[in-house]
């Protein structure tokens, strides 16, 4: 009989052996990541980016245990230099769950702190502005905690009994003589009621208005642009004050778009939740699906087959192309060249849509992915028109880039506008074009390569100024390295099934922990998926890119003109669906 061989232990690395010392491995099965509590975090931390060289934390959300008593915080952090990310927890009571804010060390937690103790109720005391930032001052609760229950709560998790196997529905709201889904606090009387949702936030721009006699009066003004406004690219507000046109300080406002999309999730089946990624950045449905399958296949344990993993890279580098000539058109729109760009360039991504709608059966919203594979082939007469396209792709982009990049106008508005230095845009956490035209080379497909990225000859591409004129010009760059990816795999693409298994309504996932990113056209765009073993994940997190990207804002537009803000952010190519999830 022959023995089975031994199986290695897995070597840790030296950033693993230090947390050993300082905590435990996460005990329970198919969990990866070390516990530390709450008193050492600060420490723990500031070891880990001075001496280990994690200078990134790339996201911060938290694991509810209800109805146990605990509620973990977890951190992915990640180097510069590549790899895959390194998690830690800190395991808290449900009650007061209290950690030390991680922005003295990382400024990219602030928006990510603020979320979690928005929607999940965690203090972090040192945070410089701990408000609510997805729903309002006064919000009844927090709506990801597994023991909050919406209005017209029916069950858990779908399919609800109600509409299970006999499929009736009927609008809940139906049921309501006043035709809404409000939901108030006991005792709260809306008559009463005098909203100053913006109190905190006003009270943390008062330190630019000093009010000792001795100081000079000035005329210092607070401006809000948005949230109804076509500049903002959405239902998004910008607080600035202003000394005359200049931006002395800014603050972002989101949350107007919010539908808690991740308690959306929980409810949904692992299957039922990938039509609702594309529903995120509604631009990207192709790159969103991506990250989702692939976070939920490595719970699962699965691959898609080779001609799969072409298809997938084939449709995420469309959506890059498509994602970033949108970006190119309306920020020239931004810059006031009113829709003759941007008509330039959805031309060719009008061409893109006509691919996606062949291949999956819709332009925008394509649900194309499924964990182990593609829903369907390409057709012949699809891969005909894709071959055409990359072949067309070359010269509509240097027909734009030679109507824009030495444009005097388009010159003058972005050069030295709105810098976003290396270190800061490293601070931040930003990633995505937004990082690399800040001189960081950073691109998840180099860098921690998923699917069958290791196979392409392609340039990480890279600016050195930080300014919006660099942002311009890396999107250029990064849509030929994109036809580069693209034709190679036109090339390349095997024959074969498209599918691991077959197609089921419900899907196994076993139990445990996940952590799924890929390089979404915006940035690092991360699936944070928990299985308890039964149909319906048990967490389910979204690390939305341009959400994060969104801290560098404030810094970008301090000193500019109130013109020029409105080009500082259609320069980080935002989308609320994203943003306020």
């Amino acid at each position: 009989m022959t023995e089975a061989p031994a199986i290695e232990p897995k070597v840790l690395t030296p950033a693993q052996e230090y947390l050993q010392t300082r905590g435990e491995k996460d005990p329970r099965p198919g969990f990866e990541g070390y516990l530390i509590s709450a008193d050492i975090l600060l420490n723990v931390a500031g070891e880990l980016k001075e001496k280990y060289g994690f200078d990134t934390l790339t996201s911060v959300t938290a694991l509810d245990g209800y109805p146990d008593d605990r509620m973990d915080v977890v951190y992915h952090f990640r180097k510069l230099s590549g790899g895959e990310p390194l998690e830690i927890k800190v395991p808290l009571g449900r009650e007061n769950p209290t950690v030390p804010s991680l922005v003295p060390l990382f400024r990219g937690a602030e928006l990510q702190e603020r979320e979690v103790y928005d929607l999940m109720g965690v203090n972090f005391p040192g945070h410089p502005d701990l408000r609510r930032i997805l729903t309002w001052e006064g919000f009844n609760g927090h709506p990801l905690r597994k023991d909050w229950k919406e209005p017209f709560y029916e069950e858990e998790v779908k399919p609800y009994k109600s509409r299970w196997p006999e499929g009736k529905a009927e609008r809940i709201e139906d049921s309501d003589p006043f035709k809404d889904n409000l939901q108030y606090p006991a005792g709260f009387d809306p008559d009463q009621w005098e909203a100053d949702n913006d109190r905190a936030l006003y009270d943390s721009l008062k330190k630019h208005f000093p009010r000792d006699e001795e100081s000079l009066k000035t005329d210092k003004i607070i401006v809000n642009l948005g949230p109804q406004h076509p500049s903002t690219h959405g239902v998004f507000r910008m607080v600035a004050v202003m000394d005359g046109e200049t931006i002395v300080d800014l603050k972002p406002v989101m949350g107007y778009l919010h539908r808690n999309h991740e308690k959306i999730g929980e409810r949904n089946t692992f299957l039922q939740i990938m039509p609702f990624t594309d529903r995120l950045d509604y631009i990207c449905s192709m790159s969103n699906n991506f990250g989702y399958a692939l976070a939920v296949e490595k719970l699962m344990g699965i691959t898609p087959p080779e001609r799969a993993e072409y298809i997938r890279v084939i449709m995420a580098e469309l959506t890059r192309i498509n994602n970033h000539l949108i970006a190119i058109g309306f920020l020239l729109n931004d810059l006031g060249a009113f829709f003759t760009p941007v008509l330039y360039a959805f031309v060719e991504r009008e061409l893109i849509l006509d691919i996606f709608e062949a291949v999956s059966g819709s332009r925008m919203m394509c649900n194309y992915f499924r964990f182990g594979g593609v829903v369907r082939d390409i057709q012949p007469e699809s891969m005909t028109k894709i071959k055409e396209l990359v072949a067309r792709l070359p010269g509509k982009i240097d027909e734009l880039d030679k109507y824009l990049t030495d444009n005097e106008i388009i010159r003058v508005r972005t050069e030295g506008v709105g810098i976003l230095s290396a270190e800061d845009a490293v601070a931040n956490s930003a990633t995505g074009p937004l990082l690399r035209a800040s001189g960081i080379p950073f691109d998840l497909r180099r860098a921690d390569p998923y699917s069958i990225y290791d196979r392409f000859d392609f340039d990480v591409c890279v600016r050195y100024h930080g300014d919006i004129f660099d942002r311009y010009m890396l999107r250029l760059d990064e849509i030929r390295q994109s036809i580069r990816i693209l034709e190679q795999a036109l090339h390349d693409i095997p024959e074969g099934p498209v599918m691991t298994g077959k197609p089921a309504y419900q899907v196994r996932v076993p139990a445990g922990e996940a952590y799924g990113r890929v390089e979404s056209p915006k940035g690092e765009l991360g699936y944070y998926v928990v299985s308890n073993g039964k149909p319906n994940p048990e967490r389910y997190h979204v690390r939305a890119p341009t959400f994060i990207n969104l801290t560098s804002l404030a810094g970008m537009c301090i000193g500019n003109k109130v013109a020029d803000v409105v080009c500082i952010l259609g320069s980080i190519d935002i989308v609320l669906g994203e943003v306020d999830r």
